[in-house]
């Protein structure tokens, strides 16, 4: 039996990141703070400038300053940290005391997020449409969109086996992943963003036909290898996650030796696209 009590995700406003949770007690997004302000003023140091508004807003006696809450987000490090969050009401009021030419289409934006959960929970399909969509819009073709989407099932799959036999969410979930990512590719995930030219984009929204299939392999063996060894905790878990992921490693390396092509590949989406458009 599933054990979610929030679903993390990445939201994009004008192609920036800002990470959020949905709290399922509350049934509502939380949204990171600093993320926000970084989009609305530009700035280089967000967190000095929250920081300030921050102090200003005590000093003043908002009521804002009350309800933001502390939430661990993932950082560019693939880390969990705490951060200020806050939900869809009181970052408008955040909004308020930012002056910033964004902050009409933001409060737009905001409105239409802060809702779309909320109907996904009724129609499974509409987040499913959503993810197409973005992809679509990325410039990916139908047939990359269907291996994305397959190996987004399989990882799930994954992470439900971890979540119902005692694996915490967050930092282990990293551990396990990174463990069976670098033995599949000889590469941990940050050295596989690095190689990519990535930040705080999604890895496998960047990564070839190849790289989402052996991605894939490598999760669907260890939750195969982990459900017949029955393996509970994250200590127990490392064990299938490198199996599974030694898997995959084979069938890179023997496909590797008859193509004589390196599966895992420094491109990303941005400049292979860049490319196309400079060959045309």
């Amino acid at each position: 039996m599933k054990k979610t009590k929030e679903e993390k995700r990445i939201a994009l406003f004008e192609g920036k990141q800002i990470r959020r949770h949905w709290n399922e007690k509350e049934e509502k997004w939380y949204f990171s703070v600093v993320d926000i302000v970084e989009i609305l003023t530009e700035s280089t140091i967000p967190k000095r400038y929250w920081s300030d508004l921050k102090r200003k807003l005590l000093e003043e006696g908002s009521q804002v300053y009350e309800k933001i809450v502390q939430l661990k987000f993932v950082a560019s490090d693939g880390k969990y940290y705490l951060s200020d969050a806050a939900d869809v009401e009181t970052v408008f009021r955040i909004i308020q005391s930012v002056p910033s030419p964004r902050a009409e289409p933001f409060k737009k934006w905001l409105a239409k997020v802060g809702y779309e959960r909320t109907e996904e929970m009724n129609d499974p399909e509409r987040a499913l449409n959503r993810s197409r969509d973005y992809w679509r819009k990325m410039g990916r073709n139908e047939k990359w969109i269907q291996q994305r989407m397959m190996g987004q099932e399989i990882r799930n799959k994954l992470t439900d086996y971890w979540r119902d036999h005692e694996v915490k969410e967050k930092d282990e979930y990293a551990i396990l992943t990174n463990i069976i990512h670098e033995e599949w590719s000889d590469l941990s995930v940050k050295e596989h963003k690095n190689l990519k030219s990535l930040k705080t984009e999604s890895l496998r929204d960047h990564m070839s036909d190849a790289e989402l299939v052996f991605t894939a392999l490598a999760e669907l063996s260890t939750r195969q290898i982990a459900e017949v060894e029955q393996a509970v905790g994250l200590k127990k878990n490392k064990i299938p996650a490198r199996r599974g992921g030694r898997i995959a490693k084979r069938a890179r390396v023997d496909l590797e030796q008859k193509t004589g092509r390196k599966v895992v590949s420094g491109e990303n989406f941005k400049l292979g696209a860049a490319r196309k458009k400079l060959k045309k």
